[in-house]
């Protein structure tokens, strides 16, 4: 059962701040999300930041997302390699993903220090859990999750776009 809920708010920013409320009732759920997320074109190009507790879901949501959008194999997480890249090069056009772990960043510098900076500059998805370990490195996530783990053991996701990329996946998402 996903609930939607959608709110505006404008800025003195050109961008349009969008909020998309969902709940997963479990694993299904996330993964009916990530098929519908999988299918819009502008996740090609997307950074999704991802937030919520540990055990809140965020690999899982990321695991689920990759294999709607192809990748084979072995998904692992990047706690420890901070960094797991996919390439999809059956796609046309071809597509990088890269999924990142700042979870042990104990300094923004360090993404800096790994040479982050040209990854974020190239085409193609992103994904980051624990973001603000990064600090105010990273550029403006296109679209923030955060995942809250409810007491039935549901899913609360809150989705808020910061670009105009992100309202257009949410735009995808609600319709």
């Amino acid at each position: 059962m996903e609930t939607f809920v959608l709110s505006t708010v404008q800025h003195h920013l050109p961008i349009v701040e969008t909020r998309l409320e969902l709940l997963w009732a479990d694993e299904a759920g996330t993964t009916a999300f990530a098929d519908k997320l999988a299918a819009q074109p502008d996740i090609r190009h997307a950074f999704i930041a991802l937030h919520g507790d540990l055990g809140a879901g965020k690999t899982t949501l990321v695991r689920h997302l990759l294999r709607a959008l192809g990748v084979q194999g072995r998904i692992k997480s990047p706690t420890y390699a901070v960094v797991e890249p996919y390439e999809l090069p059956a796609l046309n056009p071809p597509l990088n993903i890269w999924h990142f772990d700042f979870y042990r960043f104990s300094d923004p510098r360090e993404w800096e220090d790994a040479g982050f900076r040209d990854i974020f500059a190239s085409p193609g998805l992103k994904l980051a859990e624990w973001p603000s370990n990064a600090g105010a490195l990273l550029p403006t996530p296109d679209l923030s999750i955060t995942l809250n783990t409810m007491h039935d053991e549901s899913r609360q996701a809150t989705l808020l776009a910061s670009t105009a990329v992100g309202q257009r996946l949410l735009t995808g998402l609600a319709a």
